[in-house]
């Protein structure tokens, strides 16, 4: 049976290096998912999870935005950040969605900083998502 590689690569470690069954991914466009023999392809992707599969078993990993290269069979993802479900807090997430969500209910009008307040909750709404995934 024919695998894709899949490198998953923070600023400060790799995430993961293995052969995998298939991946799916945020891309700014939507979902997409990858199989092995998928067309090469160079994407950005937003704040969401992360899903591969390898021998039935699905991993998830909650990520920042950053880009992803399809190229012969071999997945790279680049993002600024990256947590396997096991390792997420969960508590440390909900504050921070309370605090996001506090704030932008108090903000006036300023894009900049809903912009940034937006994207803190939703990278606190994915962390809690696949952080539950382990059953805390």
């Amino acid at each position: 049976m024919e695998r894709l590689y899949l490198e998953i690569i923070t600023p400060e470690r790799l995430m993961i290096g293995q052969e995998v069954d298939m991946v799916e991914a945020p891309g700014t466009s939507g979902e997409f998912g990858v199989l092995p023999g998928h067309a090469a392809f160079l994407t950005t992707l937003e704040h969401g999870e992360i899903r591969f599969m390898t021998d039935g078993t699905t991993r998830f990993i909650a990520t920042s935005g950053g880009f992803a290269e399809v190229l012969d069979n071999k997945v790279t993802v680049l993002v600024d950040t990256a947590e396997f479900e096991e390792e997420i807090d969960l508590e440390r997430a909900r504050k921070a969605r309370e605090r996001a969500e506090s704030a932008l209910r108090a903000l006036s009008s300023d894009e900049v900083e809903y912009r940034s307040l937006h994207a803190a909750l939703t990278r606190a709404i994915t962390r809690i998502s696949t952080g539950s995934r382990t059953g805390q």
